[in-house]
């Protein structure tokens, strides 16, 4: 365990590198810090962090800079989550309230994060499989053929066009339609199968087929596999740290074009916690040189998505924690009223 006085130390070096962008040394620190010791005792200190690999000498004759675990500890132990000004906690909600529906929610939401953290904002849409039926809408859109459209509790609108094996009538569909909502309405997706079950048995035998066809629609609009979306944005802010990249910005810029690194860099949508991944903790690659900051977003408790931000290792840990909690608190009470 490090002593509080070197945890100090790697705070401030933390600090002044993520302010200035330039290794830190000794003398700047005693200056900048009001650590209570002298110079040679803050070398001794950094000569400790620096062997337990807290911080690294980039090159000859010159200060230290955090390593991707001086970063860890940083965050574990050190960066508390910087709250939110009330005047950036009504700017959040003055521009997140004018959103009109789901798709201008996330948008808002992906632009917004962006412009708060100065990093790249990925924001996952409501999964299906968290969701429930908030209605289901039955039209006709000629004798035998149907258009279904589900709608959930985050807002998220699903439409499905259903060919009918045979002509049904108004009357029909709209028996259908109260039927089906009574069951379904507020429930949860995964038990909508066991609901809808034997509906098709409360139908005349000649509509019974058309029945079935309906529900198999909604059953597949239910389950199907391309439900996570994703939405980015802020990807030109990259390129303000373009001496934070190794060699080049090229992996990272690819790894942000595949949906499937960003979903897993985001975590499991069931944890709402904050989760912060630095440097090397990223399983991808490309992404060895950034850190992620994520947290789950919902309403009523329960987390429908994770949105965050991906930027340099070299981030301001505690304001962009902020930011991001702030922006999901938010968006889960626009859900939650929505």
């Amino acid at each position: 365990m490090l002593s509080e006085r070197r945890l100090q130390v790697l705070r401030a070096i933390v600090q002044d590198y993520v302010g200035t962008e330039e290794p830190v040394g000794s003398k700047a620190l005693t200056e900048r810090h009001s650590l209570g010791v002298s110079p040679a005792t803050v070398r001794n200190d950094m000569a400790a962090l620096e062997d337990e690999g807290f911080i690294a000498q980039p090159h000859t004759s010159a200060g230290r800079i955090p390593t991707d675990k001086g970063y860890r500890l940083f965050v574990d132990k050190l960066a508390g989550v910087k709250p939110m000004s009330a005047p950036e906690r009504r700017a959040i909600q003055n521009f997140l309230d004018g959103a009109v529906d789901l798709d201008d929610v996330v948008a808002r939401t992906v632009r917004l994060l962006a412009q708060l953290t100065r990093q790249v904002a990925v924001v996952q849409y409501p999964s299906l499989t968290r969701s429930t039926v908030r209605h289901v809408e039955l039209l006709s859109l000629a004798p035998a053929r149907v258009m279904l459209v589900l709608i959930t509790d985050t807002g998220r609108v699903e439409q499905r066009m259903v060919d009918c094996p045979a002509p049904f009538g108004e009357a029909s569909l709209a028996d259908l339609r109260a039927r089906l909502n009574s069951r379904v309405t507020g429930r949860r997706f995964a038990d909508v199968p066991r609901l809808v079950e034997d509906l098709p048995e409360a139908f005349d035998v000649e509509d019974r087929g058309t029945v079935s066809t309906v529900l198999s629609t909604l059953l597949e609009t239910l389950v199907e596999e391309n439900e996570e979306r994703l939405m980015i944005g802020g990807t030109a802010n990259l390129t303000r740290f373009g001496h934070d990249f190794p060699l080049t910005i090229r992996p990272v810029l690819e790894a942000l074009e595949e949906q499937v690194v960003l979903l897993k860099l985001l975590g499991e949508a069931g944890d709402s916690g904050m989760t912060v991944r630095i440097g090397h903790e990223n399983a991808y690659e490309g992404l060895n040189s950034t850190s992620v900051v994520s947290v789950g977003y919902g309403s009523g408790g329960e987390v429908v998505a994770k949105l965050g931000v991906v930027g340099p290792t070299r981030m301001d840990y505690p304001g962009t924690m902020g930011a991001v909690r702030a922006v999901a608190r938010y968006v889960g009470q626009i859900l939650a009223e929505s």
